[in-house]
């Protein structure tokens, strides 16, 4: 009971208008322009020996370069409410600013000696074509002196460059842009248009994805499981999380939704939080996990454990995801590229939310873009190459509440602990008061008893004092042991002693 009453007074203190992405609640401007400031950090695999590897007599060795950070702006725009404000419309553009205080180098001195992308997405699409189309494509590359391995300065490979093989096929296809970089175009940009449960219907729903580019399903996985769009996009929960719920998150950069499971406890500027993390499985093989089995495009063309192959969203280009350095891989990755070294603190990906709110405190989103290598016939250059998932960068996306907000947070906290526990207070304050009253019934008592003390006390003294006043006086003025007082008394046995009216008047 007790449990249910304060959960109870905690929903009437965290109602709908409170807690939700209604037009009057307290957390939507936050929601619309999130005050802690995002980082965004890149970190790049500098090949070192990629001659000796071509050669097929090394495996790769790479170093790792970084960060190079950029303040990440991302506010929500165009937004609309739909159906009597029980959805919200909006769009998360993205623009970053490069902190030089907080990075490794320049990036736009910085070189870097990494795959050639561009190259390698070509040879991918040329797969199915016919052995001397692969021949004269890759006698063309050769003549233009272009080669697995390209060497460009950090900026280039982020935010693009003209490449010459795009520039050629843009000639002949003008869909393909002759420009390429990892966030080429996306400065400033959006990673599509959703849709959001406000929560004013059911509390549960609170953030929730309903459609994201007007779908509420994707396309290009292999089941219906797998196509699904789960969860929030990982900025709001749901208010009084449970440590034995899964969280789900849709992350359009993975092209799916993955889950979250409980960690630990833990405080971030003196709030309280759970920790969700991926688990395991959740880059299973379909061995391990046959939920997984729908992410295996084609059906039954998996990877390993710790990798997903995001070719379907990503114009076909042999594109790997993991998290940094392999965490949670199969050891066979780690091992092929010298130079990994996962571990948890540096590479996992993590949420701190306070339970009570649903509010991530502090949150650190780390992924790891990958591109297979393998042996294509037609092009010489990789004929001694075993299929390799080659690390290219990683992303670190933190951020951690203000303080300013963590004051409010704090404040909220304590207001809803205090209304949560009433019940409690009050029977506390009841005891208290039952005790004090008892207490002065006490002291009065034993007051009392000391006024009847005093009472009897200055009554014995009254006569003690008059038993004192009693005097033994003689009969006459004469002496007594004169012999005229003794000739006029009868002869007595010891001396005659006479009382006085006073003592006689006692008895």
């Amino acid at each position: 009971m007790l449990v249910w009453s304060q959960a109870k007074c905690r929903h009437r203190f965290l109602n709908p208008q409170e807690i939700t992405l209604a037009e009057n609640s307290r957390v939507l401007d936050g929601w619309i322009n999130p005050p802690p400031p995002v980082y965004m950090q890149y970190f790049f695999f500098n090949v070192t020996n990629p001659d000796e590897f071509l050669a097929g007599k090394e495996k790769a060795k790479v170093t790792q370069m970084g960060p190079y950070t950029y303040r990440e702006y991302r506010p929500r725009e165009n937004v609309t409410y739909l159906e009597n404000g029980t959805k919200i419309f909006a769009t998360n553009p993205k623009s970053f600013v490069f902190l030089r205080n907080m990075s490794a180098g320049d990036p736009e001195v910085d070189r870097v000696t990494t795959v050639n992308i561009p190259m390698i997405a070509v040879m991918n699409e040329l797969n199915s074509y016919s052995f001397f189309v692969r021949t004269a494509v890759s006698m063309y590359m050769g003549s233009m002196g272009m080669g697995l391995f390209m060497n460009r300065t950090v900026h280039e490979i982020l935010w693009g460059f003209k490449d010459p093989l795009l520039t050629k096929l843009h000639a002949m296809r003008p869909e393909v842009d002759e420009h390429f970089g990892l966030m080429y175009n996306k400065n400033g940009t959006h990673e599509g248009e959703f849709v959001f449960h406000t929560g004013e219907k059911n509390y549960m729903n609170y953030g929730k994805i309903d459609t994201w580019n007007g779908i509420s399903q994707m396309n290009w996985w292999s089941s219906n499981q797998s196509n699904m769009i789960n969860g929030t996009d990982g900025s709001v929960f749901h208010t009084f999380l449970s440590r034995k719920e899964l969280l789900y998150i849709f992350a359009a950069d993975l092209c799916r939704s993955i889950h979250l499971g409980y960690v630990r406890d833990m405080e971030v500027k003196g709030i309280p939080a759970f920790r969700f993390a991926p688990p395991s499985d959740v880059l299973a093989p379909p061995d391990e996990n046959p939920a997984n089995a729908g992410f295996c495009v084609p059906a039954g063309d998996c990877l390993g454990k710790g990798v997903l192959k995001v070719s379907v969203c990503r114009q076909g280009a042999p594109i790997v995801v993991s998290f940094p350095h392999f965490y949670q891989a199969d050891e066979r990755y780690i091992n092929a590229i010298e130079g990994m070294n996962p571990n948890e603190e540096e590479h996992e990906t993590y949420l701190d939310i306070n339970p009570t709110t649903g509010v991530p405190i502090r949150a650190c989103k780390r992924a790891q873009l990958n591109i297979i290598l393998k042996r294509v016939r037609g092009f010489p250059n990789t004929k001694f190459l075993n299929e390799t998932i080659f690390p290219i960068m990683y992303v670190n996306e933190t951020a951690t509440i203000d303080d300013e907000s963590a004051a409010q947070m704090r404040m909220l906290l304590l207001i809803v602990t205090v209304v949560s526990n009433f019940p409690v207070i009050i029977l506390a304050l009841g005891v208290i008061l039952l005790v004090v009253l008892i207490f002065l019934v006490c002291r009065n008592r034993q007051r009392k008893n000391e006024v009847k003390r005093i009472d009897f006390t200055e009554a014995f003294h009254s006569f003690a004092t008059t038993k004192d006043e009693t005097a033994y006086t003689q009969v006459s003025n004469q002496a007594e042991d004169s012999p005229e007082n003794r000739n006029n008394q009868p002869l007595r046995n010891g001396s005659y002693i006479a009382m006085s009216p006073v003592e006689a008047q006692k008895c």
